[in-house]
C-alpha cells in the first residue's frame, strides 16, 4: 500500500466513523480559546475546563486580563501544570493582544506566535479552530497516531510530522484531521495500552501489524 492510499483509507474511515470532530476545550470566543490552549500544555482538557470558568469570571475579556499581573492570574490556575509559567504567559499574551492587536486575536499563525505562550502548535490550533484555516497542529496524540498508522516516515519532530501530513491531506480536511487524530489518540490509540482490537484502522496500521501479538 502506498502512502497516498494509506492516507485515503484513513480519511475515509474517519469521515464515516467520526464525521463530527471538535476540540474538547470549552470556550465561547477566540480570546477564551487562546487562554484554554495555553493552559492545556501538558495538562488535560478536563482539568482546563474545570479551571477556566472562574478564570473567565474574573477576567471576562482580554482587556480585563491585560490589567492583571501574573500573581493575580496564578490564583485561578494553580491546579494546572506549570502554573507560574502559564500565569506569566497569560498576562503577557493579554497585554500584547491589547497593545498590538486592539484586543483581536489574529488569524495568521506567524502573528499568533508573537504572543507569549503561543508556539507553532498553539497557533495552528487557534487558526484552525477559530478561523477554519488549513493547518494541522501536532501534539503528542497527532504525532503518535500518525507514526503508528504509518502516515509519517522518519518524522522526529512535530514540524516534520506536520509537513508530511499536509503533503497528503487536502486543505479542506486539515482542520478536522487535527481533531480526528487527537480524539483517536486520546480514546483508542493510547500511548501505553492502545485499544487495537477496537480500532477500525487495524487492517492498515503498521503498528498493529508488527506488534499486536505481544502488545495488544
Amino acid at each position: 500500500m502506498t502512502r497516498k492510499q494509506r492516507f485515503q483509507k484513513v480519511i475515509e474511515y474517519f469521515q464515516t466513523a467520526r464525521p463530527v470532530a471538535e476540540t474538547e476545550l470549552e470556550f465561547i470566543n477566540p480570546y477564551e480559546l487562546v487562554v484554554a490552549v495555553i493552559l492545556s500544555a501538558q495538562c488535560t482538557d478536563k482539568r482546563v475546563n474545570l479551571i477556566t470558568p472562574a478564570l473567565f469570571e474574573a477576567y471576562p475579556t482580554v482587556f480585563d486580563m491585560a490589567k492583571a499581573e501574573p500573581e493575580d492570574i496564578f490564583l485561578y490556575i494553580k491546579s494546572c501544570s506549570y502554573p507560574n509559567n502559564k500565569a506569566k504567559h497569560l498576562s503577557g499574551m493579554a497585554k500584547k493582544l491589547v497593545k498590538d492587536f486592539n484586543g483581536e486575536v489574529p488569524a495568521d499563525v506567524n502573528l499568533l506566535q508573537t504572543l507569549p505562550g503561543v508556539g507553532r502548535k498553539t497557533a495552528n490550533v487557534i487558526a484552525s479552530v477559530v478561523y477554519n484555516m488549513p493547518h494541522i497542529a501536532v501534539d503528542t496524540h497527532v504525532f503518535r497516531v500518525s507514526r503508528r498508522i504509518g502516515l509519517t516516515e522518519n518524522a522526529r519532530t512535530p514540524l516534520q510530522t506536520e509537513l508530511q501530513l499536509v503533503e497528503y491531506i487536502p486543505e479542506e480536511l486539515r482542520a478536522i484531521t487535527h481533531h480526528w487524530f487527537i480524539l483517536h489518540g486520546r480514546y483508542i490509540c493510547k500511548a501505553r495500552k492502545p485499544l487495537c482490537y477496537e480500532c477500525g484502522l487495524s487492517d492498515i496500521c503498521r503498528y498493529y501489524s508488527k506488534t499486536f501479538k505481544t502488545n495488544c
